[in-house]
């Protein structure tokens, strides 16, 4: 830790960071992601060098300071950080960014779990930004087309195709067979309903 400040202290002025100054700070968050007054300290240094932006490359570092801001009940701060950090690992920060959000609604309702309904609600009603999901979330849902290939497969051939059937429509739609699967298993059931 005592090295790291002092290299941190060394190259303030420097642009971008020495990448040895870069790693040191990602090893550090991850060994230290138990410690919170160290892991505190470290992160507020972080933060408070010219150089921010480059330290938030590290999926390490966004997690540890994303934790320390999400202690300190700083959840807005959380999510800006989130917003322009520049960490490869888009999953990850989707997560960490519906993670602040969970906290947000159980400190709101004070209890220290949340059912996977509330955790769908809250998802819905915090979609990550486009600069954490470019490409925009996944949507579940088929496009009108590969629907109304399959309705009209079920309506003229059968509701229950054998396996090579679903491997043929599978590769017809460019879907895998399990989906294939589950959505004439869902169309029966639709249809007993």
């Amino acid at each position: 830790m005592k090295q790291f400040m002092a290299m941190l202290k060394m190259n303030e002025n420097e642009h971008p960071p020495p990448t040895k100054l870069l790693d040191l700070a990602g090893q550090l968050c991850r060994e230290l992601q138990s410690s919170s007054p160290s892991l505190e300290k470290l992160v507020d240094a972080m933060m408070e060098c010219k150089n921010k932006r480059d330290f938030l490359t590290n999926i390490h570092v966004v997690r540890a300071c994303v934790s320390v801001h999400i202690h300190k009940g700083q959840h807005d701060a959380a999510c800006r950080l989130l917003e322009y950090c520049k960490a490869e690992e888009k999953e990850e920060l989707v997560q960490l960014w519906h993670e602040i959000h969970y906290q947000r609604v159980m400190e709101k309702h004070q209890t220290d779990v949340l059912t996977p309904l509330q955790k769908f609600r809250c998802r819905k009603r915090n979609p990550p930004p486009i600069s954490l999901c470019p490409e925009g979330l996944k949507n579940r849902n088929y496009s009108e087309e590969v629907r109304q290939h399959l309705y009209k497969f079920a309506a003229e051939v059968t509701a229950n195709p054998d396996k090579k059937q679903r491997e043929e429509l599978a590769r017809a739609m460019n879907l895998q067979p399990i989906q294939v699967y589950n959505w004439f298993a869902n169309y029966r059931r639709r249809q007993k309903s």
